[in-house]
C-alpha cells in the first residue's frame, strides 16, 4: 500500500455513499488519527476508537452521514498564507464551504486556522 490514508479516506467515503453507520481502517496511523480528528472536530465523522489487536491496531469509525467528498490532495503542495484563495477555489465546491486540512510546523490542522495563525504549510486532503 502506498498511501495509507489516500486508502483510509476512500473507505470513509465509500462507506458514506452506501449510508453504512460504520467502518474499519487498516492500518492505523498517528497521521490518520490526527486527520480524523480534524474530521471530528468539524463534525463529518461522530467519533472513532482505537481497536488493539494481535498484531496491529485498526481504526472504527462512526459515521454521521455528512460527508459528500472526502480525499488526498496528490501531490502534497507547499502552500503559503497568498495561496491558499488558489486552492480553496481548485478543491472546495463554494466559498467557506468545507476544509483542506493543512500539515503545519504547528501540527496538522484545517486551511481556516492556519489562515488566522498565518502559517504556511502541505495540503494533505480535504473534505465537503
Amino acid at each position: 500500500m502506498n498511501d495509507p490514508l489516500a486508502n483510509a479516506l476512500s473507505n470513509i467515503w465509500n462507506a458514506e455513499k452506501v449510508g453504512k453507520k460504520e467502518c474499519i481502517i487498516s492500518p492505523s496511523s498517528i497521521f490518520i488519527e490526527d486527520t480524523l480528528k480534524i474530521l471530528k472536530s468539524h463534525n463529518y465523522i461522530k467519533d472513532f476508537k482505537v481497536v488493539e489487536g494481535a498484531k496491529k491496531k485498526d481504526l472504527v469509525i462512526s459515521l454521521s452521514g455528512k460527508i459528500n467528498k472526502c480525499t488526498v490532495i496528490k501531490p502534497r503542495y507547499n502552500v503559503k498564507l497568498s495561496d491558499y484563495e488558489k486552492f480553496e477555489k481548485r478543491y472546495l465546491p463554494g466559498k467557506d464551504f468545507g476544509i483542506i486540512i493543512v500539515s503545519t510546523s504547528k501540527g496538522m490542522m484545517t486551511h481556516i486556522e492556519s489562515k488566522d495563525k498565518k502559517l504556511g504549510g502541505r495540503l494533505i486532503a480535504y473534505c465537503y
